[in-house]
């Protein structure tokens, strides 16, 4: 990196990756000293490019924010994760017309021979992960959330539920959570005085208002959403102790679909089931002796699954 011109792409480059880059480092990075740095940032002013400096012990330098910068500049390893990144993000769940047109977008901009091999990745990377058909929620209403979370702003929120009927609450919201290829908001809902949680493709609309709050010091959005949803309702309320520790059972049964706490002889799992022969075919494939509690019909559907078995085993 011997030539001036590369040393001042590459200081570019590095403001491009980092917030906040102090000069100190930059100077490190580069090999030079200080004024040198100071003389690279000045030249980037006058290519029209907006290097904002702070001064002082601490100082440092930055990207003017909003700043955009045409081409794309990416070596082959940034351009094969940012791809992976979105097509992962596409199976996973996370809003396909973005990710499409994204997609677009990077590859425009590649070098042609990079952007055959991006290419050939996309059209012939398989996954074992089933595509989710998600509900992508609102951009406008998820980045609102995210600010007034960080900011700790109280927000108006106006929610549609599963029924369809539509109401307004103030929500103090403690953070969002992505699960199962859903956006979830999670909070104090003035309306309820309780922590909720809310699906984020049922908010019709959000408005930051001028109340603050502080989150309380034990909240946690996503335990607190993976125990929500292992409370919808279901037919059948399911009581059964496995044969186990509680740590092997918390690698087995996702804390989304359970409630697990020890208990005499093993673990007790409490959850809902809406057919009992799907869970008796689910504690079987645990592998760990159990011993049900409630309901009574799901031993008749363990009966009905052991009898099932020996039948294929007979052929």
């Amino acid at each position: 990196m011997s030539h001036p011109t590369t040393r001042v792409l590459t200081m570019l480059e590095l403001l491009q990756a980092h917030h906040r880059i102090r000069g100190t480092e930059l100077a490190e990075r580069l090999g030079v000293d200080e004024r040198t740095v100071r003389r690279y940032a000045a030249r980037l002013e006058e290519l029209g490019i907006p290097v904002v400096a702070e001064r002082g012990r601490y100082g440092g330098y930055r990207l003017m924010p909003g700043f955009k910068l045409p081409p794309l500049m990416l070596t082959d390893d940034e351009a094969t994760a940012v791809v992976l990144g979105l097509l992962a993000g596409r199976r996973l769940g996370l809003p396909g017309e973005a990710t499409e047109s994204t997609l677009a977008k990077v590859q425009r901009v590649l070098p042609a021979a990079l952007r055959e091999r991006v290419q050939a990745l996309q059209e012939t990377l398989g996954f074992t992960l089933a595509a989710r058909d998600a509900t992508a929620p609102a951009t406008a209403a998820l980045l609102t959330l995210a600010a007034a979370a960080r900011e700790r702003r109280r927000v108006r929120l106006r929610y549609r539920s599963w029924q369809g009927d539509e109401s307004e609450r103030d929500l103090d919201p403690y953070g969002l959570v992505f699960h199962s290829g859903r956006w979830y908001a999670t909070g104090h809902d003035h309306r309820s005085g309780e922590v909720r949680t809310f699906r984020v493709d049922r908010v019709v609309s959000v408005q930051p208002g001028e109340g603050t709050f502080e989150i309380p010091v034990d909240a946690d959005p996503v335990q607190h959403v993976t125990r929500s949803l292992a409370k919808v309702p279901y037919r059948h309320d399911v009581e059964v102790v496995l044969e186990t520790s509680l740590d092997e059972a918390r690698r087995r049964v996702p804390a989304s679909t359970a409630t697990l706490t020890e208990t005499d002889g093993g673990v007790l799992m409490v959850t809902r089931a809406e057919r009992l022969d799907g869970m008796a075919t689910m504690l079987a494939g645990l592998g760990w002796p159990f011993q049900i509690r409630r309901p009574d019909e799901l031993r008749a559907a363990v009966r009905d699954l052991a009898a099932g078995l020996r039948g294929y085993a007979d052929k």
